[in-house]
C-alpha cells in the first residue's frame, strides 16, 4: 500500500497491507477490548478523551504536515482540522454523560426508562478528504459511549491511519480500543459480515454507500452514512453581494474544492446576477495554488491525478454543453495533481456541472429568475446534504432554509460547515443517519427499554 505526494507524484513510503489473519486477529482483539471497555465509567473514559485532545494539539503541526504530504491539503488548513479534532474530543468528553443519561417514562409501570448501551465493535470506512476530522468525529462519541472501533482509511493516507491509532493509544486508551485497518476497498465486506462488528459507519461516494449499506442489510446490521453532495447556494436579490461572493468562494475552495459539503451550485436571481457574478469572479481568483508545505499557498493540488482527470472530464463536458469558461478550466503545465480555481456560467440542467457532484475548485453558476425558481432548482438534485440563502432578510432566509430546501444542513449567510453541537448528516441520495451533537452519540447504541412492574 503506497503513500504518494499528489503535489510531485513521489512515493512517500509503502506500507504493508493486513492479510486477511491479520484482519481476523485485530478484529478479534478489539472485540475483546470492548467487554472491557464497556464497563469503563464516563469519568474515566472522559480523562482519556482530554488526553487525546490535548495530544492532538501538541502534534498539530506535524500532523498537518502529514496530510500535506499524503492528500495535498495545505498546512494552514491542516492545522485547523487537527484543532477541529481536539475540539470534537473535548466536546464528547464533557457531555457523552449527559447525552446518554437514562431518560424516565411515565406509564402504567412503577418505574420505565430508556437505557441507551454500547453495542460493540463499529467499523469506520472513510475518506482521504478530511483524513482527521471524518475519524475524529466517528470515533470521538463512539468510543466515549463504550463501543470500540476498527477503522478502514481511504488507501492513499495509510500513514495518516496509522498515526491515528498511534494518538489513541498514547492518549491511554486500552491499546484494541482502536485499530486501523490497511486493507483494500474488496476487503471490507468480510469484515462488516465478521459477527464480532455490530455496525458500520461510512463517508464516502454514493456508490460507496450504497454497497456497504447493501452489505450491511445482508446481515442486519446499523448503518450511518455520510456521502455526496451537490451543495446550492441560493443567492436572493437583497443579499449583501459582497459578503455573499467572499463566503461562497471560502466555501468552495477551502480543501481545494474536495469536500461533500463544499458550496457546489451557486444559484443567483437574474436581478444581481451580474454583479455577483463578478464579485464572485474576483474572490475565486484571489486563491493561491501551489506548494501545500509552503505558508503562502492558499490551495494545495488534489489527492491524486485520476481525480484531477475526472474533474477535468466533468468542465470539458459542461463547456461542450454550452457551459461558459469565466476563469480556470484548464489543465496547468506543472507537475503535481493541480486544477485551477474555475468558475463555469450558463450552466443547464443535463450538463455534468449542474447534475453531477464537482469534487474540486470549480464553481457552478446557475441563473434563475426568481426565489421560487431559485427553490427549485435547488432541490433539482439527487443529492441532499447541505444548502445556504443569502439574504439581508434573516427570518426570509430562516423560512426558506427550514422548509423549503431538501438537505439535512442549511444555513443562512454563511457555508455550510459540521459542528460537534450540531449534528449533521444528509438525505435523498447523500445518506442517512446523523453524527454529532446528541444525535450522533446514538446512533450505535442499543436504545433499550427498561419496564418494571
Amino acid at each position: 500500500m503506497k503513500s504518494v505526494n499528489p503535489a510531485t507524484g513521489e512515493v512517500i513510503k509503502t506500507y504493508e497491507a493486513h492479510s486477511e489473519k491479520g484482519v481476523e486477529k485485530i478484529v478479534n482483539s478489539v472485540d475483546k477490548c470492548w467487554h472491557q471497555w464497556k464497563k469503563t465509567s464516563f469519568f474515566q473514559r472522559s480523562q482519556i478523551m482530554q488526553n487525546l485532545a490535548t495530544l492532538l494539539k501538541s502534534n498539530k503541526e506535524e500532523l498537518a504536515r502529514l496530510m500535506a504530504l499524503e492528500m495535498g491539503k495545505v498546512v494552514r488548513e491542516g492545522i485547523a482540522e487537527i484543532e477541529k479534532c481536539a475540539w470534537v474530543c473535548d466536546y464528547y468528553a464533557a457531555n457523552a454523560e449527559n447525552f446518554l443519561e437514562n431518560e424516565i417514562l411515565v406509564t402504567d409501570f412503577s418505574k420505565s426508562y430508556v437505557s441507551y448501551q454500547p453495542l460493540g465493535t463499529i467499523l469506520a470506512v472513510m475518506p482521504w478528504n478530511f483524513p482527521f476530522w471524518q475519524v475524529f468525529r466517528f470515533a470521538a462519541p463512539t468510543l466515549m459511549a463504550g463501543n470500540t472501533a476498527v477503522l478502514k482509511h481511504a488507501s492513499n493516507v495509510p500513514g495518516c491511519a496509522l498515526a491515528i491509532e498511534d494518538l489513541f493509544r498514547e492518549a491511554g486508551f486500552p491499546e484494541n480500543a482502536f485499530r486501523s485497518l490497511l486493507i483494500k476497498s474488496n476487503q471490507v465486506e468480510a469484515v462488516i459480515k465478521h459477527r464480532a462488528v455490530k455496525g458500520v459507519s461510512l463517508t464516502g461516494s454514493t456508490p460507496a454507500g450504497k454497497s456497504v449499506a447493501s452489505l450491511a442489510g445482508s446481515v442486519l446490521k446499523k448503518c450511518v452514512l455520510e456521502l455526496g453532495g451537490s451543495d446550492p447556494y441560493l443567492i436572493l436579490e437583497d443579499a449583501d453581494l459582497a459578503l455573499a461572493a467572499k463566503t461562497c468562494a471560502a466555501g468552495r475552495l477551502l480543501n481545494a474544492g474536495q469536500s461533500c459539503i463544499g458550496a457546489k451550485r451557486f444559484i443567483v436571481v437574474e436581478k444581481i446576477y451580474p454583479e455577483f457574478l463578478e464579485y464572485f469572479t474576483v474572490e475565486m481568483n484571489k486563491a493561491t495554488f501551489g506548494d501545500p508545505c509552503e505558508p503562502e499557498t492558499t490551495m494545495g493540488p488534489l489527492a491524486r491525478t485520476d481525480l484531477r482527470e475526472e474533474l477535468h472530464r466533468q468542465v470539458s463536458g459542461s463547456v461542450e454543453m454550452g457551459a461558459e469558461v469565466v476563469i480556470g478550466g484548464a489543465l496547468p503545465d506543472r507537475k503535481g495533481a493541480y486544477y485551477p480555481p474555475t468558475v463555469l456560467d450558463n450552466v443547464k440542467p443535463g450538463m455534468p456541472a449542474y447534475d453531477e457532484e464537482l469534487f474540486g475548485p470549480v464553481a457552478s453558476v446557475i441563473r434563475v429568475k426568481d426565489e421560487k425558481e431559485a427553490i427549485h432548482v435547488a432541490n433539482d438534485t439527487v443529492f441532499g446534504l447541505g444548502a445556504a440563502v443569502f439574504t439581508k432578510n434573516v427570518k426570509r432566509g430562516e423560512k426558506i432554509a427550514e422548509t423549503q430546501l431538501q438537505a439535512g444542513c442549511c444555513f443562512v449567510n454563511d457555508f455550510v460547515k459540521s459542528d460537534p453541537r450540531l449534528p449533521f448528516g444528509g438525505i435523498k441520495e447523500s445518506g442517512f443517519g446523523r453524527e454529532l451533537s446528541s444525535h450522533g452519540i446514538k446512533e450505535f447504541m442499543n436504545v433499550k427499554t427498561v419496564a418494571v412492574k
